[in-house]
């Protein structure tokens, strides 16, 4: 059993570590305090921290901060880091100190244990606060890193998979422009509108939710790295901000900038909250889109069945034949979990008590993982459902004939009053108003033709006025 264990020392006396472990005696407390979710920090910010710890020994370097040898065996262990092969060396919960402190020290023990095996023999040793953190805090580089992971996900995740769904709905409007339908307002009958002109209203809908994440990662793209304890920037070079974010911003191949106020930049999380706003945004957007195809694809007999979705599973386990619109219900609890995570990151975002925010852990926890459930989410409902979608339109076309809405056509020749109990009668006899208006001797066949041409209804203009609208 003794061998299973090794004896580290920190601040508050001994500590017994995992003896594999790369990770010293700070990080081995803190999985031993905070055992609570079993959550921990993924793939997208262990890449950040390490970024930000490879910039930060390089910009040391170029400053004169550390010696050649140990800043490049930090550099070389950071990108090592980045790249992901020491991701299981991350054990921390989630639920930690509310400065990520508990993980940023886990990645200082990782990077000085990773780089003393590379300087072994050569007289030269790394400490995990003295050369690791130099210049640094956790009360810089965790915001620093979370603003770094959040953007590069909202940039090569998020906006490339919304792009694709946007451009699957704009595809389906083209080749849905023909098909007329019912418009339908409060789920009741109402004017004529083309499913091409729906699914083109969803696609816009995508991508005015693509520019307010890019909106949004702009805001993040201001790094509060360089403030250190407090924003004064104490123990860090007046230059150690610049280099390194300059490096960053080499890495990952987007702009970074050091923040305008480091007091701001620290006191609060308002951009990673403004941020997640739009990811709330996009949220509500594919909540509707989603439910609307559920609604247009009901049926197959009872429902409007309007268009069909592709059968990708069995929708039941004791009625044989059914298939649910399993895609868009899935993409409609995306939505409902992202906006689950927008209480949550507002509530955290209001605890930047004086001059350091303490709930960052769980703000960039919540933060991700809606980034990647809408990324992922929309990938599924585009490949799987979208790009599937087919138009009935026999059953639009019945539907239409019925709708006594395409009364309203005929305001201009009948008036408001008489129009209402033309679509009455229809609606109550289960006639079509072409049918009512003939036998109520209101207009004659061509004037009804002319006035009930529901191609007409779905442009702006007068139905039936076909020169007014040229």
């Amino acid at each position: 059993m003794a061998d299973e264990f090794r004896i580290e020392t920190d601040s508050l006396g001994e500590v017994r570590v995992p003896s594999g472990a790369l990770y010293g005696a700070q990080t081995q407390r803190a999985v031993e305090n905070f055992p609570i979710s079993g959550q921990r920090f993924g793939r997208a910010m262990i890449h950040a921290l390490g970024l930000v710890k490879g910039a930060g020994a390089r910009a040391n370097q170029a400053l004169g901060n550390l010696e050649e040898p140990l800043a490049r065996a930090i550099a070389e262990a950071a990108d090592e880091v980045a790249e992901g092969r020491w991701d299981d060396e991350f054990p921390v919960d989630i639920y930690q100190t509310g400065s990520g402190t508990s993980s940023n020290m886990n990645a200082n023990e990782v990077l000085a244990t990773l780089a003393n095996r590379a300087l072994e023999g050569t007289g030269h040793r790394v400490h995990p606060n003295d050369h690791v953190n130099f210049g640094q805090s956790s009360n810089d580089v965790i915001p620093t890193a979370i603003h770094v992971a959040c953007r590069v996900a909202l940039e090569r995740d998020l906006a490339p998979a919304l792009e694709l769904l946007a451009e699957a709905l704009e595809a389906k409007a083209h080749e849905f422009d023909h098909v007329v339908k019912s418009g339908r307002t409060h789920l009741m009958d109402a004017t004529p509108v083309r499913l091409g002109q729906e699914f083109s209203g969803y696609a816009t809908q995508v991508r005015k939710g693509v520019e307010r994440i890019r909106r949004g990662a702009d805001e993040l793209a201001e790094l509060p790295l360089g403030g250190t304890a407090t924003g004064t920037g104490i123990n860090t070079h007046p230059d150690f901000a610049a280099v390194a974010i300059q490096r960053i911003s080499e890495a990952t191949e987007l702009e970074f900038r050091e923040a305008d106020d480091h007091f701001e930049a620290q006191g609060a999380r308002d951009a990673l909250v403004s941020a997640h706003g739009a990811l709330n945004t996009v949220a509500a957007s594919l909540l509707k889109i989603a439910d609307d195809i559920r609604w247009l694809a009901s049926g197959p007999t009872s429902g409007l069945s309007e268009i069909s979705l592709p059968p990708v599973q069995p929708g039941s386990s004791i009625m044989p034949g059914k298939v649910n619109p399993v895609l868009a219900e899935a993409l409609m609890m995306v939505s409902a979990r992202v906006a689950g995570n927008q209480t949550t990151i507002t509530v955290a975002g209001g605890r930047g008590n004086l001059e350091l925010n303490v709930m960052m852990p769980v703000m960039a926890h919540a933060f991700l993982e809606s980034v990647a459930l809408l990324a992922n989410g929309a990938r599924a409902f585009t490949g799987k459902c979208v790009i599937g979608i087919e138009a009935n339109e026999e059953r639009t076309r019945e539907l239409l004939l019925k709708n006594p809405s395409i009364a309203t056509a005929l305001n201009l020749h009948i008036g408001y009053d008489k129009a209402s109990e033309v679509a009455k009668q229809a609606a109550r006899q289960g006639r079509s108003v072409r049918d009512v208006v003939l036998e109520l001797g209101l207009l004659d066949e061509e004037q009804v033709d002319e006035a009930l041409n529901v191609r007409d209804m779905t442009e702006p203009g007068f139905p039936g006025d076909r020169e007014g609208r040229q």
